[in-house]
């Protein structure tokens, strides 16, 4: 249960990790959970087994039971989308902690449920939304919070590439452009207000594999999302753009490039007015490139020992998956949903 002073585990406690999922995501995971400082990685569980060969001296565990069995404080969930929920409240019925890779559940009212499960416990809950940690998106939140773009007038992304094999329960929207929703609020600090999306099934699966996606939050920014796993260039970007010109955030790379707007002031009293913008300097940052997904982690112990934390809460995965569900509904019935 959580401390009083707000940790759930005491400062510097080492913390005894479980891992269930061992597969594209949690072979990832085991590795960096080894080598965050302050983490132990004492059970991992998979009840298909171990592919990647990343258990090492570990028994593989066949279920959830068996790693709260191990004694673990804390746990990283890495299973398919449908087992989210059934995963997620055994660990909070049993008192342990967790991180859930995104998104929180398969639909809305199972992360609701998920998200009050931890809260009623008062235990740690976050979700895994490894976007948040690369450094071109925490750079570029950083500097819009400095006011360094002024008003921020739209936030942009594109996020295109070949089909993931990993992937089988779950469409482009909920599990690509799930990361698009939650960082573009993010940055923005601000929720989604409404959202219109339109959707293709190009591949023959049961899932959506393309979405274009428009909508504004609710403070004004107006936002777009392109997202398919069927383009042969990979593509990851965000630009922000407003009054002091654009941020555009590489995220394969981690690369923040600032184009600014040009000062063209008109003497032309008929259109003096408007203050218009042409490309100016344009500047590329050196920033510090540390892996995204050990970030993530550090974030999720820092939670733990009640430090300052970037970790994303559970009601912030509620939401990103509200959205998503919302553009799926808009674009099974043509309308704009508002949120």
């Amino acid at each position: 249960m959580s401390r009083p002073d707000g940790a759930a585990l005491p400062e510097g406690k080492t913390i005894r990790m479980g891992l269930i999922g061992l597969g594209a995501m949690g072979r990832h995971h085991a590795r960096v959970i080894r080598e965050v400082d302050g983490m132990d990685l004492v059970a991992v569980a998979d009840a298909q087994g171990d592919k990647h060969g990343v258990a090492g001296d570990l028994e593989v565990l066949p279920d959830v039971g068996a790693l709260i069995g191990a004694g673990i404080d804390a746990a990283m969930v890495a299973v398919p989308t449908y087992l989210h929920e059934r995963v997620a409240l055994e660990l909070a019925a049993a008192g342990v902690h967790a991180m859930i890779e995104k998104p929180i559940a398969a639909t809305v009212e199972e992360g609701e449920r998920v998200a009050r499960a931890f809260e009623d416990a008062g235990l740690v809950g976050c979700v895994g939304y490894v976007e948040r940690c690369n450094p071109a998106l925490l750079e570029m939140r950083h500097r819009i919070e400095a006011g360094e773009l002024g008003s921020v007038y739209q936030i942009t992304t594109s996020r295109q590439g070949p089909f993931p094999a990993r992937i089988a329960d779950v469409g482009v929207v909920k599990d690509l452009a799930t990361h698009d929703v939650d960082l573009t609020s993010w940055i923005a600090q601000s929720p989604y207000a409404m959202i219109s999306a339109q959707v293709a099934h190009r591949s023959g699966r049961e899932h959506e594999d393309m979405v274009v996606a428009s909508g504004r939050l609710a403070n004004g920014i107006i936002v777009n999302h392109v997202v398919n796993w069927l383009s042969p260039l990979k593509v990851r970007e965000t630009v922000a753009t407003g009054e002091k010109g654009s941020f555009i955030a590489n995220t394969l790379s981690g690369d923040l490039t600032f184009v600014a707007n040009g000062d063209v002031r008109s003497d032309w009293e008929r259109v003096a007015v408007f203050r218009g913008v042409s490309e100016g300097d344009s500047i590329r940052y050196a920033i510090a490139k540390r892996e995204p997904l050990r970030v993530e982690q550090e974030n999720f112990r820092d939670r733990l020992w009640g430090r300052a934390s970037e970790a994303v809460s559970m009601s912030e995965g509620v939401h990103a998956l509200k959205v998503v569900e919302a553009v799926l509904e808009s674009a099974a019935t043509g309308t704009t949903v508002a949120l």
